[in-house]
């Protein structure tokens, strides 16, 4: 049994080594101009909702989701996050496409995730992503503003969907869409 503790230690230091090895030496290919591979995919996107899940704070949004509120997190998102996350045109962001991996399209797929995580990526930014902190640029009220714009792209009020309309000359998302899109 103790050999076959330390057979396992010694293949995984192993291992290790070995993968350090291959990225020192260049054989791992750095480029941001192609997709990554599907298992780098899911260990990164694994990893990116594992660190959130332990370090996010669990906290409220503060500012309550009016439609002035939300329409200066429109705003918000339209200055700082449209060029790479896609506009409210709901056309692809091209900037966003350059990015290794790809920054996701937020409104032709918005976040499912809780508002507490959105926050945290927003004012923290994402490591190795191209995704910067914002909390140093914006005001913690800002982040929850956009965070909540977010959160609720699917299902805005009424007043703050003509906002959008006007804003960009097309009709913004709605559940109903999104599940037929989704089938």
């Amino acid at each position: 049994m103790r050999n076959f503790f330390y057979g396992v230690i010694v293949t995984i230091l192993v291992l290790a080594i070995g993968g350090a090895g291959l990225a020192l030496l260049g054989f791992i290919p750095t480029n941001a101009n192609t997709a990554p591979p599907k298992m780098e995919r899911h260990i990164a996107m694994s990893a990116l909702d594992a660190s959130m899940e332990r370090h996010a704070p669990r906290v409220n949004n503060p500012v309550p989701p009016t439609d002035e509120n939300l329409i200066e997190g429109i705003k918000i998102y339209t200055m700082n996050c449209a060029q790479c996350h896609g506009g409210l045109d709901r056309k692809p962001a091209e900037l966003g496409r350059s990015f290794y991996p790809p920054a996701p399209d937020l409104m032709l797929n918005p976040p499912d995730d809780p508002e507490w995580h959105v926050f945290y990526a927003i004012r923290t930014g994402v490591r190795y992503t191209g995704m910067p902190a914002w909390e140093k640029n914006l005001s913690e009220s800002d982040l929850w503003k956009v965070t909540a714009f977010l959160t609720r792209v699917e299902k805005l009020p009424p007043a703050v969907q003509d906002y959008w309309k006007k804003a960009s000359g097309i009709n913004p998302p709605t559940e109903a869409q999104e599940e037929h899109k989704h089938k």
